[in-house]
């Protein structure tokens, strides 16, 4: 029997059938996604196909208007007014809008729309995120997700696999934010191009759920297709959370990888990614050094925006007030975080220190609003991105950095690590 790749298992077990790498299959979608800057164009594109034809399964579609949340002016309002028109015309239950919404890729997993072994697409390339589960999730483009909300289908080309083997554990402060940017950094932006990064070993025993999140969130600032994690013992109990009881996924021995790169987390420092790309990637030691002054501080996001991100943060910053040059700025991922960041007494921690807090959104990951850069000015993001002008200003810039970075660095003024305060 040939060795197989969990990217390879996954789809044989949707068509249940023996399957092989490179091989264009066609595949009924567990869950398909939009959002308020895409869902429109996938909705206009639907319906020059029959205005009257109905989607295929209103259950399989999820729409989250989480970019321009609350809405930001006229444009961005008359955009979740088609997506909500036409989730009310197809009688879709799972449109999340103010009050309900969260960030997309935080949210469905905790809703428990998206699961292990599923296969999801996304009009969103930050859909990866979902392998962090064990599921085959990626991003596609407005007008193919028109032809899944026809058909309920997507067409793929099984992609090849490049492995991650793990070992080890993270030292204090340091996360899967500082894994996967220094596994940017050793790949390039380009390095995987329409593979699946796989990761596995006895180290990924040691990696919590949400640090997987956020390390399969950003498989595709390497142009991953997707970053899978084995179905272990953590993934079942979060499933099982959830109301799922899911079977055990991991690569075969001798797997047909095309690489297979060795990491021992306990050698991985925090990582700074310097403008432009997210592979410009300093250790904190060297950051600290350069005595960068910032502006600003966003702690959030579909990578950074969960419960214990915001427990570094708020562990960081409790008895210190903000840098008097610095805006610092929480977004909690959900409601559901932002409530929990109330109990456990993290808002109030925030706001003694001069944070403010915003609703769950998009917003300044991708200089939409609520946190937007002016000319020159230099903002620690937990965000995903950092290309020019990603966050306002052309001329502004942004170093991605965890929870533990950018806490630090608000207290601080300057890029800084927990140690430096």
């Amino acid at each position: 029997m040939s060795k197989k790749t969990m990217t390879l298992k996954l789809f044989e077990k949707k068509l249940q059938k023996e399957l092989k790498i490179g091989e264009f299959v066609l595949v009924e979608v567990d869950k398909a996604l939009g959002n308020d800057i895409t869902a429109p164009v996938a909705i206009n594109e639907f319906e020059k196909i029959n205005n009257e034809c109905p989607v295929y399964d209103p259950d399989q579609i999820i729409l989250v208007p989480d970019h321009f949340t609350p809405n930001k002016d006229i444009k961005s309002a008359m955009q979740v007014k088609k997506v909500r028109e036409f989730a009310k015309k197809y009688n879709i239950k799972n449109f999340f809008e103010v009050g309900r919404v969260g960030i997309e890729h935080v949210l469905l997993p905790e809703q428990g729309l998206v699961k292990s072994w599923d296969i999801v697409v996304g009009a969103d390339s930050h859909t990866c995120t979902y392998g962090a589960l064990g599921a085959f999730s990626t991003g596609v483009g407005s007008t193919d997700l028109a032809g899944v909300f026809l058909t309920g289908k997507a067409w793929f080309k099984i992609p090849e696999s490049l492995g991650v083997r793990l070992k080890g554990k993270f030292n204090k402060y340091v996360s899967g934010k500082d894994l996967i940017l220094k596994l940017i950094k050793i790949l390039g932006v380009n390095g995987a191009n329409y593979k699946a990064i796989e990761f596995f070993g006895e180290g990924v025993t040691n990696i919590s759920m949400d640090s997987r999140f956020t390390i399969s969130n950003m498989a595709i600032e390497a142009g991953g297709k997707a970053g899978i994690f084995p179905i272990d013992h953590i993934t079942k109990e979060y499933e099982k959370q959830r109301g799922f009881d899911v079977e055990t996924l991991e690569p075969d021995e001798d797997a047909p990888f095309i690489k297979i790169l060795e990491i021992d987390l306990s050698e991985i420092k925090s990582q700074v990614a310097y403008p432009f790309l997210p592979s410009n990637c300093k250790d904190i030691d060297e950051a600290y050094e350069d005595k960068i002054k910032i502006d600003q501080v966003v702690i959030g996001s579909c990578t950074n925006g969960r419960i214990s991100d915001l427990r570094e943060a708020a562990e960081i910053i409790k008895g210190h007030k903000v840098a008097e040059h610095v805006r610092c700025i929480i977004f909690p991922g959900t409601q559901e975080i932002y409530k929990q960041a109330i109990s456990e007494g993290l808002i109030q921690v925030f706001l003694d220190a001069q944070c403010a807090i915003a609703p769950p959104t998009c917003g300044p990951c991708l200089g939409g609003h609520m946190g937007i850069l002016a000319e020159g000015e230099k903002a620690v993001s937990t965000t995903n991105r950092n290309f020019v002008g990603r966050m306002g200003h052309i001329k502004s810039e942004v170093y991605l950095a965890s929870p533990a970075v950018a806490a630090a660095s608000a207290v601080a003024g300057i890029i800084a690590g927990p140690e430096n305060l």
